[in-house]
């Protein structure tokens, strides 16, 4: 007799629910977006831990599993170039999943004071190495985001029968964005159905359902068939017959008849996107810049950053310092929008594969990437819903929110990278830092590392002077080696560093 599969541990929508329960429930109104007038994303992390003593004879009994929100983020903005500033006080990037994930880094350097400096229990038990701790093994983190990362994940193909005309996406004033149009998608649960001509979802299709529906349909679904990546969605043209093979479409069946298309710009002086009409407008599996109002920005797409967490770990360059493996996400959830199973696998692992010489410790570990049918009600597409014969245009909200599971100060509210309500005058002082920016992390580090004595701290930062935040950074070298290595492998390569000046602070 076969063994039944082991329970799972969560659902996509059980993770979703959690991340906007929170949202609705522990964040103050401060940094929402006006009613009816604003948008904005959502992004959280969420710790997951499974009973220590699991055996697997509990594959037919309910797992007791604990989920907590321990990081999460809203925003939608980034500053231009001439905004930077070299003494690290000022948030480059305030999109959602950036703010999640520095809010996460707060809420690590706090476990991480718990288990050094105070003994108390913590995510982190001590590694093998002087001054090292590592991940407790009942653990483990899903990043959750409302909507697809922008750039390489959010270029998803539109299908239509090809013998069902539909409506395209109309490509002047208003109704610009192909992802403005998407308001008819379907629950997850009809994914299943949309080969089975007599279903109601196939029957709804014949009647001249909007392509944008079966771009989230039969992508995911052909996913789900394969579990593997193929090689034409990794390459950088995309063709009506590449994206047919990729999608286990049969020919003649469906076609594609566009993308929906990113906002992310190819890297400068790197390969750019064709332009072409329909589904050759973009390139797909390259690094883009995310677009500023005029002003360019030196900040790399979500769907970039998001792969490089699945090579470095989310803790970043400083936090290796105490850590003897990486912190890996587990899985990534989005919620309801328009969604390809093929695009997030190829933007997240795809481009990540074949990786030569990491150093121990570091991996490119699977990723499991999952949908929610769960629509987050401060979407851009759900307020447009609520708003329908509401007067004036939708906008995004200026503001984000960072919230950490630490005891003080949890919530940092900015708008333009610095805390909502800095005057120009205050611009400098102590006071106008988010709490997340890269100084206040680093002093945050600089304190923790202090209150551990000598002759309990890591190596890394003992056999030498270290100053600057560029000098710790520097230090930590087996993150600097992961990351080489990285960059050795294309599209990485390209990848837009801030010049060292803008890392010499202390």
């Amino acid at each position: 007799m076969m063994a039944s599969a082991p329970a799972p541990m969560w659902t996509a929508d059980e993770i979703a629910q959690l991340c906007y329960a929170h949202y609705s429930g522990k964040l103050p109104k401060q940094g929402k977006p006006e009613p009816n007038r604003e948008w904005t994303l959502l992004a959280a992390v969420v710790k997951i831990q499974s009973p220590a003593d699991q055996t697997s004879d509990t594959s037919d009994k309910e797992v007791q599993v604990t989920k907590e929100v321990v990081s999460m983020g809203t925003g939608t903005k980034c500053i231009g170039q001439s905004k930077m500033r070299k003494s690290g006080d000022i948030l480059n990037d305030s999109h959602a999943e950036i703010i999640a994930r520095r809010s996460f880094q707060r809420y690590l350097l706090h476990q991480l004071h718990l288990a050094a400096v105070l003994k108390e229990d913590s995510i982190f038990v001590p590694g093998t190495q002087r001054g090292l701790w590592k991940l407790r093994p009942d653990l483990s983190f899903v990043f959750f985001s409302s909507h697809t990362p922008c750039g390489d994940a959010s270029i998803i193909p539109m299908l239509e029968f090809e013998e069902q005309p539909c409506c395209l996406v109309i490509r002047n004033g208003v109704n610009n964005s192909p992802v403005e149009r998407s308001d008819n998608l379907e629950d997850s649960k009809n994914k299943r159905d949309c080969e089975d001509p007599d279903s109601p979802v196939a029957k709804k299709m014949k009647l001249g359902t909007p392509a944008r529906v079966l771009s989230s349909g039969i992508a995911h679904h052909g996913m789900q068939e394969s579990g593997t990546i193929k090689p034409d969605v990794s390459s950088s043209n995309l063709t009506t017959e590449d994206l047919d093979a990729a999608n286990g479409i049969a020919p003649g069946s469906f076609k594609v008849v566009d993308v929906y298309r990113t906002g992310a710009k190819c890297v400068p002086g790197e390969t750019g996107d064709l332009r072409k009409p329909g589904a050759a407008y973009h390139q797909v599996g390259l690094l883009r810049v995310k677009p500023g109002r005029g002003d360019r920005t030196c900040s790399m797409s979500c769907s970039d950053k998001m792969a490089r967490w699945n090579v470095l770990g989310c803790q970043g360059a400083l936090l290796m310092h105490f850590l003897e493996k990486p912190i890996y996400l587990s899985a990534v959830v989005i919620g309801k929008c328009p969604y390809s199973q093929e695009a997030m696998r190829r933007a997240l692992t795809g481009r990540c594969q074949e990786i030569l010489d990491l150093p121990r410790g570091f991996g490119v570990p699977e990723l499991k990437i999952e949908q929610s049918s769960l629509l987050f009600a401060q979407s851009r597409h759900a307020v447009q819903g609520q708003s329908a014969d509401g007067p004036g245009r939708l906008a995004p909200c200026g503001a984000a929110i960072s919230w950490s599971a630490v005891p003080e100060h949890p919530l940092d509210v900015t708008a333009n990278g610095f805390p909502q309500g800095t005057t120009k005058k205050e611009i400098g002082s102590p006071r106008a830092r988010s709490r997340i920016s890269k100084v206040e992390l680093f002093r945050s580090f600089q304190k923790l590392l202090s209150s551990i004595a000598e002759d309990k701290q890591p190596d890394s930062v003992r056999v030498q002077k270290l100053d600057t935040y560029q000098e710790y950074k520097e230090a930590a070298s087996t993150y600097q080696e992961a990351w080489s290595a990285l960059r050795r492998k294309q599209p990485f390569a390209s990848w837009i560093r801030n010049p060292p000046d803008y890392h010499q602070f202390k």
